[in-house]
């Protein structure tokens, strides 16, 4: 099982990370692809509903179909930074209601990289909301679920 590392990375903010046996190119490219997040969630709320480019880059715009609570529902969100450098890429967007997802890949040795997520609720229109809602919690389960599957897949 993979060693998925609490990272405390400020207040508001819900990260954790692990190393994977692919190269960063590779994982980037799974999230650089909307149409390819309903691989990696681990908290079962993304479905495979997409409508966006094929490929993300800064200022784009993506919706993905959603289910939480039982409850279907859509979100439109927009690439806040895309970063595709040699060793280290970041895939980072913005949800309507201001809260962000950030992806950062660090290829420590060819073939193993440092995969961190990050969900930002400090710029969240109503973070005070999302606490109450338990969100910050609920996605710490999901991001910690979505790095288990990812280097799982690669082991």
């Amino acid at each position: 099982m993979a060693d998925i590392r609490t990272i405390d990375t400020g207040p508001q903010q819900v990260t954790r990370q692990t190393e994977v046996h692919a190269p960063a190119a590779e994982l980037f490219d799974i999230v650089a692809d909307p149409n390819r997040h309903g691989e990696l969630d681990g908290s079962g709320t993304v479905k495979d509903t997409v409508r966006g480019p094929d490929r993300l880059s800064t200022g784009a715009k993506f919706s993905v179909g959603m289910k939480q609570y039982g409850v279907p529902y859509k979100i439109t969100s927009t690439v806040t930074e895309f970063v595709d450098a040699d060793r280290h890429k970041v895939v980072e967007w913005q949800h309507p209601m201001g809260h962000t997802w950030r992806w950062e890949f660090e290829e420590k040795q060819p073939g193993l990289t440092t995969v961190t997520e990050t969900f930002k609720y400090g710029t969240a229109k109503v973070p005070k909301m999302l606490e109450l809602f338990k969100m910050p919690q609920k996605n710490a389960q999901g991001i910690t679920s979505t790095l288990h599957n990812l280097a799982a897949r690669y082991a």
